[in-house]
């Protein structure tokens, strides 16, 4: 298989299936590999290491969250590749991841204690997944496709406009998690959203005729 044919997406996708299982092996034998792999805010916030920054982007904790992810990946990512391009994306995908886990460090370091633990995360539990990067992708549609009907994948035949689905799936989401004490990355969604929210903007300033011919064909 020749790789370089592929969309960017695709790439992502195999890439971090790959990744992810071999990880998920390693750590079957060896649970203390997850320190090497998975963002840890305590470590980051002792300048420890730093790496993990980008590769807890393509580590996933199970394989049920590698599926849910790069479903939500491959049914977002095509699309964005052909507005914005294969290279744009993965840049686009993996600066995005980057914030997101920079700022679930910050928020974690300042703000993860006691009951602050439940709503912005600890900073001593690891996070993995591409959760940040994605909810970035939704949150380009959001400024540059706000009408595109979004769908979530235990509800297919429910959808939404973007601009309404992502943030209510978004806050939902926090809500849900922190009320349950559920493992979630809430802040990575939020740093993901909020690039993509920034981004979308950037491409809609800079290529407003591109954007506006393309919003018309997603009314």
């Amino acid at each position: 298989m020749n790789l370089s044919k592929l969309s960017v997406t695709t790439q992502l996708i195999i890439f971090t299936s790959i990744i992810s299982i071999i990880a998920l092996i390693i750590m079957g034998f060896f649970p203390g590999f997850i320190s090497f792999v998975a963002l840890q805010p305590s470590s980051i916030l002792q300048g420890q290491a730093l790496w993990t920054l980008v590769s807890h982007i393509f580590i996933h904790a199970s394989l049920i969250h590698l599926f849910v992810n790069m479903f939500v990946l491959f049914s977002l990512g095509n699309l964005t590749e052909r507005i914005i391009g294969g290279k744009r994306l993965l840049w686009f995908y993996v600066i995005s991841g980057i914030f997101a886990g920079l700022l679930s460090v910050v928020m974690s370091g300042l703000f993860g204690y006691g009951l602050g633990a439940q709503i912005f995360g600890s900073p001593d539990v690891y996070m993995v997944g591409a959760s940040g990067a994605i909810f970035a992708i939704a949150g380009l549609f959001v400024v540059i496709l706000p009408k595109l009907r979004f769908s979530i994948i235990f509800l297919p035949f429910f959808s939404l406009p973007a601009y309404i689905m992502v943030p209510v799936v978004l806050i939902l989401t926090w809500i849900v998690s922190s009320a349950t004490n559920l493992g979630i990355g809430n802040v990575a969604h939020l740093g993901g959203f909020l690039s993509g929210i920034v981004y979308g903007f950037y491409l809609r300033n800079k290529y407003r005729k591109k954007i506006d011919m393309i919003q018309r064909v997603f009314r």
